[in-house]
């Protein structure tokens, strides 16, 4: 028999530590490759780390809400002989199923195969698939209630906690101002009705309006590059890199922001298939740690709400947030070279709150209507 050494995984570059949630296996138990052994949870997602060998957990190294370095064993596992996980042969067929479904070679490489020589088949990946599906399970349900005579107490679980506590720091941080833009987004709404069935039997896609959103963000932050900033004391730091966050509802009410790193690298198809594929795997809590991290600039779709405007708050340590409100019919003046006209319109309110403590009125609200702008300037004759 030997040892195995079980160390917390890095999970991205500015994550250096984690805390562990709970157990999944006591001390004694027998083990397969792939079984989950331990909750654990970051600054903004919880996440599980599975066992890479067969065999006997020896030892906790780590009890509950006890935080750990990455990198550093948590767990003494036991074993015949020396095992590590090694790497199958997977069809061009499974690999396009795994990509289109968000699935990383990690994961892939737990799933069990019935194939030769363990290999995984399409059935085996579908059938994982679903067994996901069937059984979602937000790790972040931890809540519990109790009654008295007159009301019912629930206690926070802990990433509303979590969130509290952001948002209340965000509040004491950041001087929070906010303005507000009407956008006429006609031609947006017409390009989507005509494109959307096509495009989604040609790509397997949605073709969601975000997209186009994300799309305009990132040309106004190209132009008005001072609202991609973060402060640090008496300094502003000018971020080079464009990380849009898209603040996300999950299943259980509440808000995770995944994040498009360097999204001004990617054309509209690019952002269409990226945008999908980050809220479906927010939604199922498959999100890489890395993948909520880093953001620079967030939007809020409001409008998913059927809600017209609102203040957000800022995502520290960003300046500045988003937020996009539902898309309405509004009887509408037309301006024109034979003069103005009365037209029904496609019309949404953005909301732009920014720091004040860095960010003046001229810019934030500048910088609104400069995404307006580009909204309005759409062409509806974009190929995809």
């Amino acid at each position: 028999m030997s040892e195995y050494n079980l160390t917390l995984p890095a999970m991205g570059e500015s994550i250096a530590e984690a805390t562990i949630i709970r157990w999944l296996k006591n001390e004694g138990d027998s083990i397969k490759k792939e079984d989950l052994l331990v909750e654990i949870a970051t600054d903004k997602i919880d996440s599980e780390i599975s066992s890479p060998v067969n065999g006997i957990l020896k030892r906790k190294l780590f009890s509950p809400n006890e935080v750990v370095k990455v990198g550093t064993a948590i767990a003494i596992l036991e074993t015949k002989e020396k095992e590590s996980l090694k790497k199958r042969f997977y069809s061009p067929l499974v690999r396009s199923i795994a990509h289109r479904e968000g699935i990383s070679f990690y994961e892939l490489e737990t799933i069990e195969g019935t194939g030769d020589k363990g290999r995984v088949t399409k059935k085996d990946i579908l059938k994982y698939i679903q067994n996901i599906k069937n059984k979602i399970i937000s790790p972040y349900n931890l809540s519990f209630s109790y009654h008295n005579n007159s009301e019912e107490i629930i206690e926070m679980d802990r990433m509303r906690k979590m969130t509290a506590s952001h948002m209340i720091e965000s509040k004491n941080i950041s001087a929070h101002v906010t303005s507000f833009v009407e956008a006429d987004v006609t031609n947006i709404v017409k390009w989507r009705e005509k494109m959307k069935d096509t495009f989604q039997k040609n790509t397997g896609e949605k073709l969601t309006l975000m997209s186009v959103f994300v799309e305009c963000v990132v040309k106004a932050i190209k132009d008005l590059p001072m609202i991609n900033i973060s402060v640090n004391g008496t300094n502003i730091r000018k971020k080079k890199n464009i990380h849009i966050g898209l603040a996300t509802a999950l299943p259980d009410g509440n808000l995770i922001v995944p994040v498009i790193k360097h999204a001004d690298s990617y054309s509209l198809r690019g952002l269409i298939k990226i945008i999908n594929d980050l809220i479906k795997r927010a939604k199922s809590n498959r999100l890489k740690p890395e993948e909520t991290q880093g953001g620079t600039y967030t939007i809020s779709n409001i409008g998913s709400f059927g809600n017209l405007f609102g203040t957000p708050i800022i995502h520290q340590p960003q300046v500045a947030i988003l937020a996009i409100g539902v898309i309405q019919k509004k009887l509408s003046i037309i301006e024109t070279p034979k003069g103005d006209f009365i037209g029904i319109r496609h019309k949404i309110y953005l909301s732009h709150s920014y720091d004040h403590r860095v960010i003046d009125g001229v810019l934030g609200g500048g910088f609104a209507k400069k995404v307006a702008l580009y909204l309005e300037k759409f062409n509806c004759y974009t190929k995809i």
